[in-house]
């Protein structure tokens, strides 16, 4: 089939080339031209036959808003737009309503693979009516891992992106726990080989996995990671998915603990441990260190 793509980055462009390995064709556009086959929006829709499907793979927020509504004035009655970005789910089902009222289709996909998609596959978890969803199909074999799994009809629109997004939480939490071993590890001093350690984990435990793998190649790269600093950014997911575990009355203890923990690495001297030292001192003498 032909497919129009919208963003042409790290994971935009592999996913270019997977889809063409495939045998599909692909026309890409991306604000950097010497990404880019085509150099505009327009150009790109004028490229596809109808009825169109493009897929749009740019950061969340303004600008998938941005390049959904010019979509929206550039496609025709019958032709589908798919949000592969990590847009947050309620933006899907407002998407989804202005497409609607021109006649245009729209799915949610919450794509998963990173730098690695492009040779192992990508995790897919998609959102939308079923006849658009059938549309897309043969992109979303192309893009997904050779096998029975690796790809799932989530449910109604939002529900590709809810999925990508609770993924993605789990993902913070599993990341915190092997950082938190990692770090008790180092700290000991009967333990001598952190990383041998973790690469034992790597066959036969409970707790083997690919961010094991992972862990295991930073630590080959860096043994101590003494090249790096401990700060860690996020990237919205984790916020997104504590705020619909308190709007769902639903306990997720582990996965707000990892996104907190991840506010305190990006503080150098804690405020809140001046008060607690600050208190401390005050009710009960307690010694406490200046600057």
């Amino acid at each position: 089939m032909e497919l129009g793509l919208v963003g042409l980055g790290k994971m935009g462009g592999n996913m270019r080339e997977r889809i063409r390995r495939a045998g599909h064709t692909v026309i890409g556009y991306d604000r950097n031209p010497d990404l880019a086959d085509v150099h505009s929006l327009s150009e790109l829709v004028d490229g596809l036959q109808a009825p169109r499907v493009v897929w749009v793979m740019v950061p969340a927020g303004a600008a998938t808003q941005s390049t959904i509504d010019e979509l929206g004035e550039l496609l025709s009655p019958g032709d589908i737009v798919v949000d592969g970005g990590n847009s947050r789910w309620t933006d899907d089902e407002k998407h989804a309503e202005e497409l609607a009222a021109k006649g245009i289709g729209f799915v949610d996909c919450g794509v998963s693979g990173g730098v690695w998609g492009l040779e192992n596959g990508y995790a897919l978890m998609y959102g939308g009516d079923k006849e658009h969803v059938a549309a897309v199909q043969p992109v979303f074999d192309a893009l997904k891992p050779e096998g029975d799994f690796g790809a799932v009809h989530a449910g109604k629109v939002g529900a590709g992106h809810f999925a990508k997004m609770v993924h993605n939480g789990i993902e913070y939490a599993m990341m915190q726990a092997y950082a938190e071993g990692w770090e008790l590890l180092e700290k000991v001093d009967s333990v001598t080989d952190v990383r041998e350690v973790f690469r034992s984990w790597q066959e036969g435990t409970v707790i083997r996995s690919w961010l094991l793998d992972l862990a295991v190649n930073a630590l080959d790269e860096d043994e101590h990671l003494e090249q790096l600093r401990g700060y860690a950014q996020d990237s919205g997911e984790g916020r997104w998915t504590v705020e619909a575990a308190i709007d769902n009355a639903v306990p997720l203890p582990a996965i707000t603990a990892s996104l907190f923990a991840r506010f305190a690495s990006r503080q150098d001297d804690s405020p809140q441990m001046k008060m607690i030292a600050a208190l401390r001192n005050q009710f009960g003498g307690h010694a406490v260190e200046k600057k």
